[in-house]
């Protein structure tokens, strides 16, 4: 789907969506910045990122966009509750995973397509943990992590969005994407942002 059509995103996917997850490689602090900058105080719905990182440095993304963002910014911890209206940053030099419980759970396991985090972990965890009421969100990035995660989010009835390629500082990750399965849509940074925000303006079931 295109810009042109967000107005057809259906009322009870709204209805159901529970978190969103965004992944993101070269390019992706640019990207993310308008987007994490753009929600509203009071946004209720959680936000979970990887960006990829070097495994020796400590990462600032939580310092960086909480200085930033109207609403509140920290690096997920292990065993930590996903919370309701909070952006949550992946660590450095660990995968993170979303339990059933939906609990943060961290890993030294093997780097995915040369990552640790990995896109590919968080999405695949999250969409076992929440399915279709999950939003996968990739972003730019120089390699193929991600794709695999979020057609995961796709067959499990979870909503899917690529950032337009032509877009992208790094088209690689939205491309890869693209050729593993269809996403739901295809969108330009401001429309990705606009989507966010329709995806919280629906009534939740009680």
């Amino acid at each position: 789907m295109t810009a042109l059509e967000l107005h057809t995103l259906p009322k009870d996917f709204r209805r159901a969506a529970r978190a969103v997850v965004i992944g993101a490689s070269a390019g992706g602090v640019e990207a993310l910045m308008p987007l994490l900058t753009g929600l509203p105080e009071g946004y209720p719905l959680p936000v979970v990122v990887v960006l990829h990182l070097p495994e020796d440095r400590q990462s600032l993304l939580a310092e960086v966009f909480g200085n930033r963002a109207r609403v509140p910014v920290r690096e997920a911890a292990d065993k930590e509750a996903m919370t309701p209206g909070t952006v949550h940053f992946a660590p450095a030099g660990y995968h993170l995973l979303l339990e059933h419980d939906l609990s943060f759970s961290l890993s030294c396991d093997a780097p995915v397509h040369y990552s640790r985090p990995a896109i590919d972990v968080l999405f695949e965890s999250a969409s076992d943990a929440l399915g279709e009421g999950l939003v996968g969100i990739l972003l730019t990035g120089a390699n193929e992590d991600g794709a695999a995660g979020l057609a995961r989010i796709g067959i499990a009835g979870g909503l899917t969005v690529v950032q337009d390629p032509q877009e992208a500082q790094c088209s690689d990750m939205p491309q890869a994407a693209l050729r593993k399965r269809a996403p739901d849509y295809v969108l330009k940074l401001k429309d990705i942002a606009q989507l966010m925000l329709q995806l919280s303006t629906s009534e939740k079931p009680a």
